[in-house]
C-alpha cells in the first residue's frame, strides 16, 4: 500500500514538471509592444519643411488605442510627408501590426497617395534627414486600399526611395513592385507582417498570405531629395535600420504594433 502510494505520488510529481516544462515559453518568441496605447513617446517625428523632432498639425497622434495620421489642422497639404520612427534600429526581426485607411485624401496632395500609406524599415535615422528632405532613405512596404472601382490594386507592396533590391535573382531598380495580394476596400483592418532577416530575405505578409520576398536592399536610385550626400553612399548594403509609419496625404489608422526580434536566431 505504501509503495503504491509512494508511485502514485512520484508519478503526479513528474506530470506536474513535465506540464510545466512545456508550458514556458522559449526566451525568443517574446514579442514586444512598440505602442503603449497612450502617447508616442517612443517614437520620433519627421515631416517634410520642418526640423525632426516637429510634429506639425498633431499629424501624429494616440487615441482610442491607436496611432492616428491626420491633417485636420493643415490646410494644403504642400508636400509635408512625414514619418514616425519607432526609437531603436533593428536587423533582424518579426513585424505585425494592423492598418485601415480611412477618410478623403488632403487637399493639395498628390494624386498618387490617395488610399496609399506604409511602413518604412532600413530607414537612415531621422535625425540625419535635413529639414528639407522629403523621404527618408529607406525600403518600404506599402499600403494600398482598394479605389471601389472593381479593379484590383495591391497592397504589401515593395518601394524603394533611395534604394535599390535584388528581386527574382536580379537586381531591380523600379521603384515601387506591386506584390500578389488581394484588393481591400474601404476602412476595414488589415493585418501586416513583416519579417526581416539583416540583408539575405525580406518577406511581406498580408492576412496571412505571403504576397512578397526579396533581398540585398542596398542605397541607390532617385526618389529622394533634399538628403545629406554623406547619407546616400550608393551601393551600400542595408542590413538595418529604422522602423517608421508614414504620413503622405491620406488618413490612417495603425494598432497592435508588436515586435519579435530575431537576432538570436542568426546563423
Amino acid at each position: 500500500m505504501k509503495n503504491s502510494f509512494v508511485l502514485v505520488a512520484a508519478f503526479f510529481l513528474i506530470s506536474v514538471f513535465n506540464c510545466r516544462t512545456v508550458q514556458m515559453p522559449a526566451a525568443n518568441d517574446r514579442w514586444i509592444s512598440l505602442f503603449n496605447g497612450k502617447n508616442i513617446e517612443n517614437w520620433f517625428v519627421k515631416i517634410h519643411h520642418h526640423e525632426t523632432g516637429v510634429n506639425f498639425g498633431d499629424t501624429f497622434r494616440a487615441e482610442d488605442g491607436i496611432i492616428k495620421v491626420r491633417y485636420d489642422q493643415y490646410g494644403n497639404f504642400n508636400a509635408q510627408f512625414g514619418h514616425l520612427y519607432y526609437k531603436t534600429p533593428y536587423s533582424y526581426y518579426h513585424l505585425k501590426l494592423e492598418y485601415r485607411i480611412v477618410g478623403d485624401l488632403q487637399k493639395g496632395a498628390p494624386p498618387y497617395t490617395v488610399r496609399n500609406s506604409g511602413v518604412m524599415f532600413h530607414s537612415q535615422d531621422p535625425r540625419t534627414m535635413l529639414k528639407e528632405q522629403d523621404w527618408p532613405i529607406s525600403v518600404e512596404m506599402q499600403f494600398l486600399g482598394g479605389l471601389g472601382n472593381g479593379k484590383p490594386r495591391t497592397t504589401g507592396n515593395m518601394c524603394s526611395p533611395g534604394t535599390k533590391i535584388v528581386y527574382n535573382g536580379k537586381l531591380d531598380e523600379r521603384h515601387c513592385i506591386n506584390s500578389s495580394s488581394k484588393t481591400y476596400d474601404g476602412d476595414q483592418w488589415v493585418r501586416a507582417e513583416l519579417i526581416v532577416l539583416g540583408d539575405s530575405l525580406i518577406t511581406h505578409i498580408i492576412n496571412g498570405d505571403t504576397v512578397m520576398k526579396y533581398s540585398k536592399p542596398q542605397i541607390g536610385g532617385e526618389n529622394v531629395k533634399g538628403f545629406d550626400p554623406a547619407m546616400k553612399p550608393d551601393g551600400k548594403i542595408l542590413r538595418s535600420g529604422f522602423i517608421a509609419l508614414q504620413s503622405e496625404g491620406q488618413p490612417v489608422d495603425f494598432r497592435n504594433i508588436i515586435l519579435k526580434d530575431l537576432s538570436k536566431q542568426r546563423r
